[in-house]
């Protein structure tokens, strides 16, 4: 997976490429940790996402939580498969996906 960022003031999005998953999933959350200091907003974009696996799901909660304490998160361009992922796992209901 690569992981593309774009700070603008406060907000930060992180485009993901590739796979979501076991392997990856460690270098997402180091990103976030190390990235959203500082950050109001943070917006995943899943445009170029191919798939998330069970750990991927983590790191975007953990992701969620730290994000409630500091500001606000939003997920954008998710494909359907991955929508449907969220919706299965109830996910969907604390995620704010655009």
């Amino acid at each position: 997976m690569t992981i593309e960022k774009k700070f603008n003031g406060e907000s930060l999005t992180l485009l993901l490429i590739g796979r979501l998953d076991t392997t990856t999933s460690p270098d997402l959350e180091r990103e976030i940790q190390e990235s959203t200091k500082g950050i109001k907003s943070l917006t995943l974009d899943f445009k170029d996402l191919e798939y998330i696996s069970s750990a991927g799901l983590r790191v975007v909660l953990g992701a969620q939580k730290l994000m409630s304490r500091q500001g606000q998160m939003n997920l954008i361009n998710v494909p359907d498969a991955i929508k449907d992922i969220f919706e299965m796992t109830g996910f969907s209901e604390i995620l704010n996906i655009e």
